[in-house]
């Protein structure tokens, strides 16, 4: 391959790799914008429609503030980094907790995986032959709801 083909192709896996970055921040901070307006909406119910700069500051972002408060009046970026990444890992893992415990106990076991990989094989296999083949499988490689299979029941 040419190395100008090489730079061209080197260049476009960069600009990719930047806009999914710039589009992902860009929806998050649509995400706290609307979660911001939302607290204040609800601020904004009380008796008399108005709130005073503490109801607005509290509405704002009193998480941001404890985080302060715990780290001893100051946040570092590697502290404020550390927090976000552990809330955004929780919400990833309340999902997944949501999606496999068959019991509804908020917990994980070994049969509740089990469960979910067998309604999930069921899904597949859709001439119920006890195998999955290449043609059961759905185009474009993705598991979850699909409209082309015949019973959805829900299952992600």
């Amino acid at each position: 391959m040419r190395k100008s083909t090489k730079l061209a192709l080197a260049f476009m896996a960069l600009a990719g790799a930047v806009g999914t970055t710039a589009y992902a921040e860009n929806n998050a901070s649509a995400k706290m914008r609307d979660d911001m307006m939302q607290r204040l909406d609800e601020a904004l119910k009380g008796p008399n429609g108005a709130i005073t700069f503490d109801q607005f500051s509290d509405a704002m972002d009193s998480r941001l503030k404890k985080l302060v408060a715990e780290n001893g009046g100051k946040l570092t970026v590697g502290e404020l980094a550390d927090a976000l990444e552990k809330a955004r890992f929780e919400r990833m893992a309340r999902r997944i907790i949501a999606r496999y415990d068959t019991r509804g106990d908020g917990t994980l076991t070994a049969d509740d995986i089990t469960s979910r990989q067998k309604k999930l094989f069921a899904m597949l296999d859709r001439n119920n032959d006890g195998k999955i083949e290449k043609g059961e499988l759905p185009k474009g490689g993705r598991f979850g709801r699909h409209r082309q299979w015949d019973g959805d029941d829900g299952v992600q």
